[in-house]
């Protein structure tokens, strides 16, 4: 597959992989544009960002604006994926920096999405919250 294969293809993990390196980059008009109008993202109750997030530019604002905004270096870094039909389940990890407390996470972190019509509509995540809000506190 070319890259502009890559980058015009509906198969949900490769929607899934654009969002996760579209965030990589801090390209939020690219991450936008894998994330379908009615989009439910929803951060684990716990997680500091802890809620269900709607729309594209509702979802980029009030998540990754927000850990740029408190971490240096946010990163999800995927590794492993499971495919069943439009879910699309994947293994990682985030690393940053806090950008107060100077603390660095290194957390294993779950994410499940849902691909219909080569758009996310839907993303739970699963993470050890605790140890994200031990590196925020002095």
């Amino acid at each position: 597959m070319t890259s502009d294969d890559f980058s015009r293809s509906t198969a949900p993990a490769d929607v899934v992989r654009r969002q996760y390196l579209a965030s990589a980059h801090g390209d939020l008009e690219e991450l936008r544009a894998t994330l379908a109008d009615d989009v439910e993202w929803t951060e684990m109750a716990g997680f500091p960002l802890a809620g269900t997030y709607r729309t594209p530019t509702g979802v980029t604002s009030a998540v990754m604006e927000r850990l740029g905004a408190d971490w240096d270096d946010w990163t999800a870094h995927d590794d492993t994926y499971v495919v069943d039909g439009e879910n699309v389940v994947v293994l990682a990890r985030y690393t940053a920096t806090h950008k107060s407390t100077k603390k660095a996470i290194d957390v294993r972190v779950a994410h499940h999405f849902v691909v219909r019509g080569g758009m996310i509509v839907r993303f739970e995540q699963f993470v050890d919250t605790a140890k994200v809000r031990d590196a925020m506190t002095a």
